[in-house]
């Protein structure tokens, strides 16, 4: 039995470790937050300024050409990305610092010219990348090295997205389904509340939505359930669709295009005649505006098939930027079209095919959850669960992340430890 002496002793030693942490969340959140608005900013100044100059989207080629170049001379690949984030906090692997300027630049060039990406995955790299080398200046041991890596990641979603909660949670849940790292929570925590309080002082804040035809908790019947289920089917199905042709596109074009200047240059050229072709803007860039529309109940019906192609063309030559926001895209139009055809109010389906789409492509089903809330509120948020679950469920063992594992079954408490397909 432990003494009174021995306890005190223990709780000491605690409380230094709980001072150390408070130390390091501080400095990743300022600092994380700090690079993450600048990050938004200049985003934000590629977007606007490509809106006014559509020409530039004939430059795409070119900007691939760029982009290839910078990561061959920094000895980087083009197609790892987020995945190294992943294995570095899995395995403790080094993130070299120049992938933060290189994540910057290249989604920047990517989003000025036209290339179809998000932001929030180049987040996840630039924080994990200046946070883990944060880390290894302070000569942190192998598990405290893992647990700041995930605090940056944690503090730069939270800095562009402005959703702590589902920052702190995704940065535990996405590296290891079914295990999660409980002892990075109060840092990650502390990190993405800092970073958030950082972004809001330079002038970026977060986004919440107005959804409408929410039913009320007694207005759920048989009915509304059998609905919401058959929309949870659909939307694990298109989730493992979305994987299989991410993974399935770019593989494509890199075996018909070995040489990987060639092969982004032919990806930009697609884009560009897919532009054309379509006539269009809407799947350019992150496409916000398009999600704002489904989530006020309108949406064309084939704009998720081409958000998709759009994206993984894009992502899949190498062109940088996340996948997330995409996701966001797809399965916000993709909810829009089929709740509304499976009689759920359009606004209503397209937030929960938004989450759910995205809970169905990561793997990620508590963070789906903290995000439904942060982003729609409360209400109506067990409904949101519900068909979060049943994309999670369904979905299989795809996932946009190559590194990602899935450590228990989805379907029994059953150990697997498998990566994603």
């Amino acid at each position: 039995m432990e003494t009174p002496r021995e306890y005190f002793k223990r709780q000491a030693k605690n409380g230094l470790i709980f001072l150390r942490w408070c130390v390091f969340g501080a400095i990743i959140g300022v600092t994380v937050g700090a690079a993450g608005a600048g990050f938004h900013h200049a985003l934000d100044w590629a977007g606007e300024t490509r809106d006014h100059h559509w020409a530039l989207l004939y430059l795409l080629p070119v900007v691939g050409i760029i982009i290839a170049f910078l990561y061959e001379k920094a000895d980087l690949p083009l197609e790892r990305g987020t995945n190294f984030i992943l294995t570095s906090v899995r395995e403790n692997h080094p993130v070299r610092l120049r992938m933060a300027p290189l994540i910057v630049v290249g989604t920047v060039l990517t989003h000025l010219c036209g290339g179809s990406a998000g932001r929030e995955g180049a987040a996840l790299q630039l924080g994990g990348s200046i946070s883990g080398n944060i880390g290894h200046w302070m000569r942190l041991d192998d598990r405290d090295a893992r647990t700041i890596t995930m605090c940056g990641m944690a503090a730069g979603f939270t800095a562009l997205f402005g959703t702590p909660l589902a920052a702190v949670v995704f940065a535990m849940e996405v590296i290891s389904v079914g295990v999660m790292y409980y002892a990075a929570l109060f840092p990650c925590v502390l990190s993405a509340m800092i970073a958030r309080l950082v972004a809001a002082r330079l002038g970026v804040f977060a986004k919440e939505y107005a959804i409408m035809g929410v039913p009320s908790g007694d207005a759920v019947g048989v009915a509304v359930l059998v609905r919401l289920t058959v929309l949870g089917v659909l939307c694990a199905v298109f989730a493992a669709l979305v994987c299989i042709l991410f993974h399935r596109i770019g593989g494509l074009l890199k075996r018909a295009c070995p040489n990987r200047y060639l092969c982004i240059a032919l990806g930009g050229v697609i884009v560009i005649a897919l532009t054309l072709l379509l006539q269009t803007h809407d799947y350019n860039g992150a496409g916000m505006q398009v999600i704002e529309r489904a989530l006020l109940g309108q949406a064309s019906p084939l704009a998720f098939f081409w958000k998709l192609l759009f994206t993984a063309v894009t992502i899949g030559v190498g062109y940088k930027g996340g996948e997330i926001v995409p996701v966001f895209f797809m399965g916000a139009t993709f909810g829009c079209v089929a709740g509304g055809l499976l009689g759920l109010t359009p606004s209503f389906s397209a937030a929960l095919g938004m989450v759910a789409v995205f809970c169905g492509v990561t793997n990620s089903p508590l963070t789906s959850m903290f995000l439904a809330y942060e982003l729609f509120g409360g209400s109506g948020l067990p409904m949101y669960a519900y068909v979060i679950a049943i994309a999670y469920m369904l979905s299989g063992y795809y996932g946009l992340y190559s590194e990602q594992k899935i450590i228990y079954s989805k379907m029994r408490p059953q150990f697997i430890d498998r990566k994603t397909k």
